[in-house]
């Protein structure tokens, strides 16, 4: 099972590839380049403008007349909105064979002290618990069919500390611990690892750095990288704490 893992990591063949949080960011850029290697992108935001916004750009990356691309407006944040989720993909698309937990925010810049309880509560139900969403209805069938790749967006700061950002933090190693334990629940031939994609220029970046972000890597740069390391996570990787090369 391992070697075949390995030869379909490789990127051979058509993937069905799920990302969260595809509205900007890391998210829009991987559905973009795994769409223009010809791989079969779902995808999912809160944002119904930047989702028609994104089909349109999909739509002129394939030619295929009909797209095999699946975009849908959702809440991670919420059980029931990624439940539907779960419904409407497995009826058009299957299964997914791999599935980038990448929607996130991040606090504004505080001490612990000065951040309010709902900018708190809103880091950890989208940064925890979405993913905690979308292994309680996507893991099942995936682990019936004993094959598939859930790749947890975390961070630099998932392994380490920095002021200010407390609550991004907590949640990015809450991801670390949480997919470390999902993996010594999977059967064989299943992976899921922690990625941190490493220090890009996001929305949520200048938000922490200001103007100094934009002497980092570009979404769309980053993810001809993140593209590759995603296609060759294999079982051997199940637990990982995975980086993508800068």
């Amino acid at each position: 099972m391992q070697g075949m893992m390995m030869s379909r990591g490789g990127g051979g063949g058509q993937r069905t590839v799920l990302i969260t949080g595809v509205s900007k960011g890391l998210g829009q850029a991987l559905a973009l380049e795994f769409a223009k290697r010809g791989h079969s992108v779902i995808g999912c935001s809160r944002s119904q403008d930047k989702l028609d916004s994104l089909r349109s750009l999909l739509s002129s990356s394939s030619d295929a007349a009909d797209s095999p691309h699946l975009l849908l407006n959702v809440d991670v944040r919420s059980n029931s909105s990624v439940e539907e989720l779960a419904r409407v993909v497995m009826d058009k698309k299957g299964v997914p064979d791999i599935i980038v937990n990448s929607a996130g925010t991040i606090n504004k810049n505080n001490n612990i002290w000065e951040v309010p309880e709902d900018e708190f509560d809103a880091v950890i139900d989208t940064n925890v618990k979405g993913i905690a969403n979308m292994l309680r209805h996507f893991l099942p069938p995936m682990v019936q069919r004993k094959r598939g790749i859930i790749v947890n967006m975390s961070s630099g700061w998932g392994r380490c500390g920095s002021g200010l950002v407390a609550p991004y933090c907590a949640s990015k190693w809450a991801v670390e611990g949480l997919s470390k334990s999902v993996a010594k629940e999977l059967p064989e031939g299943m992976a899921v690892v922690a990625l941190n994609p490493g220090v890009i220029n996001t929305d949520m970046l200048v938000s922490c750095f200001g103007e100094s972000a934009s002497l980092y890597e570009t979404p769309d740069a980053w993810a001809v990288k993140a593209a590759n390391t995603i296609l060759n996570i294999t079982r051997a990787d199940n637990g990982g704490s995975l980086s993508v090369r800068q």
